[in-house]
């Protein structure tokens, strides 16, 4: 799995108004496979989320090669929507490596 969506371990949070849901819904809505990671609820418990995006929100994106993505998630789902992750390699993380020689 390419992409890992870290996100609140409230699963069943299907509001249009959470920031979760906003990011998890534009993924289907492009058919990009992602691995779901549900985390604390507790800023004081995300130490994990933390060390990987250095921040304590939610929702963040993260990629086999060790990046991560985090905006705010009406932004961030704007942005899938629209395509502009490709765009920037991130719904291919293998994209940003420089081609080798034969």
């Amino acid at each position: 799995m390419a992409i890992r969506l870290h996100r609140c371990s409230d699963f069943r949070a299907k509001d249009a108004d959470h920031p979760c849901w906003q990011v998890q819904s534009a993924l289907d809505e492009l058919g990009i496979e992602y691995e779901m990671v549900g985390g604390p609820a507790a800023l004081a418990e995300r130490d994990e989320l933390h060390r990987l995006s250095g921040q304590r929100y939610y929702p963040v994106l993260e990629f086999d090669d060790g990046r991560v993505y985090r905006e705010e998630a009406v932004e961030m789902a704007d942005r899938i929507r629209s395509g502009e992750l490709s765009e920037m390699g991130l719904t291919s993380p293998m994209a940003e490596q420089p081609a080798q020689e034969p």
